[in-house]
């Protein structure tokens, strides 16, 4: 992969980094996501179980996610550790059982794509949207995401400064963005 102006990765990304990508449909827009699919792979969501060229990827369920939203309602999420065939672990997200992207066809992954996807897997617009995300190509990745710069528990936007006090994780801010 060539390097250029604007990107940061010297080598392609390998299957479990968490990397920024530009939209194909608006490349003002950055997404973050994790490599999933790389180029030649056959990819497949079998009742909530990524698989991964036709074989299911580990997956280990372990403590709910608790969520406190800001009204003080309490939302316990089923939370799962998957490891990939390269030994790449991290936590996953399974809120919904039977989602509408719990249960997919094949996507086959083109020579020169990535295929992207969210931890939190029902909650996560990403290659499995065809239509809004799809395929990654390589020229739209920006690079590896390092560090976690801002994050909220969903009570406030970037934009809701007023909001900040409350709903910033700050126990997140400006750690290593990691795999487990």
């Amino acid at each position: 992969m060539d390097i250029f102006p604007g990107r940061v990765f010297s080598q392609a990304p390998e299957r479990g980094d968490v990397a920024v990508f530009k939209l194909q449909s608006d490349p003002s827009t950055d997404y973050i996501k994790r490599v999933i699919g790389l180029p030649g792979d056959r990819i497949q969501m079998i009742d909530s179980v990524l698989h991964i060229n036709g074989e299911a990827v580990a997956r280990e369920r372990i403590d709910d996610l608790i969520v406190t939203r800001g009204n003080g309602a309490v939302l316990r999420v089923p939370q799962y550790v998957e490891t990939l065939p390269n030994g790449r672990r991290y936590r996953t997200l399974d809120q919904t059982p039977d989602g509408p992207l719990d249960n997919t066809s094949v996507y086959e992954i083109r020579e020169g794509f990535y295929f992207m996807m969210g931890d939190n897997r029902d909650d996560s617009q990403d290659s499995r949207v065809t239509f809004a995300v799809g395929q990654v190509p390589e020229q739209n990745l920006v690079g590896r995401a390092e560090v976690m710069f801002f994050s909220t528990n969903g009570t406030g936007h970037f934009w809701e400064v007023w909001k900040w006090p409350t709903a910033i994780r700050w126990q997140r801010l400006f750690k290593t963005v990691q795999e487990y």
